[in-house]
């Protein structure tokens, strides 16, 4: 399509996206409410660095209050607790036949859908390793699953487009009829990594380890049990299988799932999450309510209890207010919720 692809948030996904249809021949708008990082994209082109590959691209960059026009491929890639604030700025930028594809972490389709309705909002799902370094730089450090899919399952036209093109991102992109499933999947990898991010080791070392072991496989078996109750068929993607978390799926299935996920985060030159990196380096709040709390919000409508959860997401706000170090201490701690 000749039309301009509209990158909304040129952090470490949108960066490394934006970049990879720009090399692809594709015209792309970026948007970023950092104005030194659009004032470098603008200057000197982005930057991406990295063992993927390494390159420097160009394309007009603006602050959301300077962006002209309707575009009908927009992907969305902010964090998920800006999600609702960028969707007002967005909306006005989005053609009446155009959509928003949710290149971020979280259930943000359902906020999306609220602001442009489900008609314009495509699910996606992405687990690949970056970080935004500095105003220009973004980090591209590890291959990881790129999924797309309607949020009714259907297979359009419009669809088959979208798959085609995030293929140019990476040829291995997988086009869904159950994007739900990788979307709850991704959840309960999502509370495995902010486990991990309580501490200053790498999530391979802490998944590594045999010690926070349990509690992290209650964590997450708490998440999906939520899942389950949701109906949802969780689907596996970078040697994660969140079955092995399901309610009775067995030890055997457990230990499996956690030796996939050391091997595949040892592959990465990602050593620690994003999150890790915005309580660790950036000083900056974290995603943890706007992923973690619609897991103990739909759990509360099922009946389900998550203590885990509620008490995780209380642990990282501390991290964030500066009255809790980051220590593997923190994951003994939060066992004593489940003791």
């Amino acid at each position: 399509m000749s039309d301009p692809i509209l990158i909304w948030g040129a952090g470490a996904i949108g960066g490394t996206v934006g970049a990879a249809f720009l090399r692809a021949g594709h015209k792309v708008v970026f948007v970023d409410n950092v104005a030194e990082h659009v004032a470098a994209i603008n200057t000197n082109g982005l930057r991406i660095d990295g063992p993927i590959f390494q390159d420097v691209v160009h394309a007009p960059a603006f602050l959301p209050a300077d962006l002209k026009g309707q575009f009908r491929q927009t992907f969305l890639c902010v964090k998920a607790l800006h999600t609702e604030a960028a969707m007002a700025e967005l909306a006005p930028h989005l053609a009446s036949d155009g959509v928003v594809v949710s290149a971020q972490n979280g259930l943000n389709e359902i906020a999306i859908a609220r602001a442009v309705g489900a008609r314009r909002t495509i699910g996606c799902f992405v687990n690949f390793g970056a970080d935004y370094l500095e105003p220009g730089v973004v980090h591209y450090s590890g291959h990881g699953a790129a999924v797309i899919g309607e949020l009714d399952g259907s297979t359009s036209g419009r669809i088959k487009d979208l798959h085609h093109l995030l293929q140019k991102f990476d040829p291995k992109a997988v086009l869904t009829p159950n994007i739900w499933g990788y979307l709850w999947g991704k959840m309960i990898y999502g509370a495995l990594l902010f486990g991990t991010a309580l501490t200053n080791d790498s999530i391979a070392d802490v998944l590594d380890n045999p010690a926070p072991r349990p509690i992290l496989s209650k964590l997450a078996q708490e998440v999906g049990a939520v899942a389950a109750a949701e109906g949802v068929k969780t689907e596996a993607f970078d040697g994660f299988d969140p079955a092995a978390f399901a309610p009775n799926a067995g030890q055997a299935a457990l230990d499996k799932s956690f030796a996939d996920m050391v091997a595949h985060n040892r592959r990465s030159a990602k050593s620690h999450s994003g999150i890790w990196r915005d309580l660790a380096i950036r000083k900056r709040k974290t995603e943890v309510v706007a992923q973690l709390g619609p897991i103990a919000a739909r759990g509360a409508e099922h009946g389900i209890d998550t203590p885990l959860t509620g008490r995780l997401i209380s642990m990282i706000e501390e991290i964030e207010g500066g009255t809790r170090p980051l220590s593997m201490e923190n994951l003994a701690e939060l066992a004593k919720v489940s003791a």
